[in-house]
C-alpha cells in the first residue's frame, strides 16, 4: 500500500513539474533552447539511431500521459487531432531536411559530391506522374474516410449571439494570429506584423543573395536565413498555435496539460502600462498630464530599440552580413529581425510583469 501511494505521489510530482514547465514564460525559453540547441547539434540530433530513440521516448511519453483524463481531454478533441498530427509532421519534415543537410555538409568538408550531384529527377508525366498521384489520391481518400468514421465532425449548434464559447477560439490556421492580439493591439497584430512576414518573404531573395545552398541540402552555408526563417516558423507561429490549441483554456488563462479546465478560475491579473512603471513605481510621482510626456518613456525605450540595436548588431555578430549585403538590404533586414525578435520580449514582459503597452498613446490609438 505504501509503495503504491509512493508512485501514485512521484506521478503527481511529475505532473506538477511539467505544468510549470509548461508555464508560457518557461516554456518559451524551453522552446527557444531546444530549438537552438538542435541546430547546433543538428548532425548528431539527426543521426537515425539518434532521432528514432527520441522519436520513441516522444511516442512513449505521449501515450503514458494519454493516461491523464485532463491531458486526454484535450488532445483527443476532435478539434485538436490535426494539431497533433501537424507537431508530428513538421518534426518529421525538419528532420529529413536537416538529416540530407547534415549529410551533405560533411561530404563537402571531405570533397565528396554533393546528395543532388548528377541526380536526375526528370520523369514521365504519363505514367510516373500521374500513377503516383493517383496512388496518393487514394490513400488520402481513404485516410480521410477513415478520420470521418473514427472522429465526429466537431459541429456545435447554431450561432448565438447570446451564448458564447468559453475559450472561444479561432480555426487552427487563425489560433497564432489569435494569440498575438493578446500582446499588441489588433492593429499592430492584425494588419502590421501579418504584413511584415509577407515582405519578409518577398524581400528573402533580395536581402539574401548567398548563391550557395541552391539546388541542394545544407544549413552550414546558409546558417543565418535557416535559422532566421525557422524561428519565425517554429518559436513565433507554432509555439504560438500550440499555445492556443492546448494551454488556453476557460477565460482565455493558461493551464497546464495534466490541469482540469476550471472555468471558476480567476482571470489573469490587470494590465500594468509600462508610464505607470515608470513614473508611479520608479519615480513616485504623478502621470504627467499630457500624453507625450506620459508616454516618453516608452518612446524614448522603443527608439532605442529600433535606432541603436542596428548599430551594436553591425559593430558585433551581425558584421559579416553587413559587410556582404550593404547599407540598404542590412537596414531592411535589421527592421524585420527586430519586429521578429520584438514579439518573444512583448511576450516574456506581459508574462512577467503582466505589461500591456510600452507606449500607449490611447488618444491617437496609438498603441504599443
Amino acid at each position: 500500500m505504501d509503495s503504491i501511494l509512493a508512485s501514485s505521489s512521484t506521478i503527481d510530482s511529475v505532473k506538477h513539474f511539467i505544468n510549470v514547465a509548461c508555464e508560457p514564460h518557461w516554456f518559451l525559453i524551453i522552446s527557444v533552447a531546444a530549438f537552438f540547441i538542435f541546430l547546433i547539434g543538428y548532425r548528431t540530433w539527426t543521426k537515425p539511431a539518434v532521432a528514432a530513440t527520441v522519436g520513441a521516448l516522444a511516442t512513449l511519453f505521449f501515450l503514458v500521459s494519454c493516461m491523464d483524463a485532463n491531458f486526454a481531454k484535450i488532445v483527443t478533441k476532435a478539434d485538436n487531432v490535426p494539431i497533433v498530427i501537424m507537431m508530428v509532421s513538421v518534426s518529421f519534415l525538419l528532420w529529413l531536411g536537416f538529416r540530407q543537410a547534415a549529410i551533405n555538409d560533411e561530404r563537402m568538408e571531405k570533397g565528396e559530391p554533393l546528395l543532388e550531384a548528377g541526380a536526375d529527377d526528370k520523369v514521365l508525366v504519363w505514367p510516373d506522374l500521374v500513377y503516383s498521384e493517383l496512388i496518393a489520391l487514394v490513400l488520402c481518400t481513404a485516410l480521410l474516410i477513415a478520420w470521418a468514421i473514427l472522429l465526429r465532425a466537431p459541429l456545435e449548434q447554431p450561432a448565438d449571439p447570446n451564448v458564447a464559447p468559453n475559450p472561444a477560439k479561432a480555426p487552427w490556421y487563425f489560433l497564432g494570429l489569435q494569440e498575438m492580439l493578446v500582446y499588441f493591439d489588433p492593429w499592430l497584430a492584425g494588419v502590421v506584423l501579418p504584413g511584415l512576414i509577407i515582405v519578409g518573404l518577398i524581400a528573402i531573395p533580395y536581402i539574401d543573395k548567398n548563391p550557395r545552398g541552391n539546388g541542394y541540402y545544407t544549413f552550414k552555408e546558409r546558417k543565418f536565413a535557416i535559422t532566421t526563417f525557422l524561428f519565425g516558423f517554429v518559436i513565433l507561429w507554432v509555439v504560438l498555435i500550440i499555445f492556443g490549441t492546448f494551454l488556453r483554456g476557460p477565460n482565455w488563462n493558461f493551464f497546464g496539460p495534466y490541469e482540469y479546465w476550471d472555468h471558476n478560475r480567476p482571470a489573469a491579473l490587470l494590465n500594468t502600462e509600462f508610464h505607470d512603471l515608470f513614473w508611479i513605481n520608479f519615480w513616485g510621482v504623478p502621470l504627467p498630464k499630457h500624453y507625450l510626456m506620459r508616454e516618453l518613456p516608452g518612446i524614448i525605450l522603443l527608439g532605442a530599440y529600433f535606432v541603436l540595436s542596428p548599430f551594436i548588431m553591425k559593430a558585433t555578430f551581425f558584421r559579416k552580413i553587413y559587410r556582404d549585403i550593404g547599407f540598404m538590404r542590412y537596414s531592411m533586414l535589421c527592421v524585420l529581425v527586430l519586429f521578429m525578435v520584438l514579439m518573444p520580449i512583448k511576450m516574456v514582459l506581459r508574462w512577467t510583469l503582466n505589461l500591456h503597452y510600452v507606449v500607449g498613446i490611447t488618444e491617437w490609438f496609438l498603441n504599443v
